[in-house]
């Protein structure tokens, strides 16, 4: 068997993967704005190396993706789906493999803190109302966990 990138050897990614969540108590979510797709909008999410949890994995991608550390206040939501890849995304997987398993984990800030992001992987960030966040994650996942903070229509 094949194994994934980030200091593995091999070449085909494992099909698992995080999102992070980070909220803060006023009820404002970050999301990045990806390269590429340049539309596209998301929490903190990452590939899990071969030889990560799901929890090791989210901590690492959080550092990677915003310059924050999760320390203790990483909380794992206990949640996962199954998801398919995309055809443009699936030449980086196994033959044969045709979903991808997400963990949940969110990150509650007591305020808005300035992230540092990657600008060879995301273009911005912004902190945003739970409602406005849920309405302009590209991902229906990530949608889907914005939900456990905000219910779309009771606002």
């Amino acid at each position: 068997m094949s194994t994934g990138a980030g200091g593995d050897a091999g070449v085909f990614k494992r099909p698992e993967s995080v999102l992070v969540v980070v909220y803060d108590g006023a009820g404002n979510v970050l999301l990045l704005r990806r390269r590429q797709p340049n539309w596209f909008w998301q929490s903190v999410t990452g590939s899990l190396r071969w030889h990560e949890t799901p929890r090791e994995a989210a901590a690492r991608e959080l550092f990677e993706e915003t310059g924050l550390r999760a320390g203790a206040g990483l909380a794992d939501w206990g949640h996962s789906l199954t998801f398919p890849i995309v055809p443009p995304w699936k030449a980086r997987y196994a033959p044969g493999v045709h979903t991808n398993r997400e963990h949940w984990f969110g990150l509650r800030l007591p305020t808005r803190r300035m992230v540092r992001i990657d600008p060879r992987e995301h273009r911005e960030y912004r902190w945003l109302p739970l409602p406005v966040a849920w309405q302009r994650s590209s991902s229906w996942t990530n949608r889907k966990a914005l939900e456990r903070l905000y219910r779309p229509g009771s606002s």
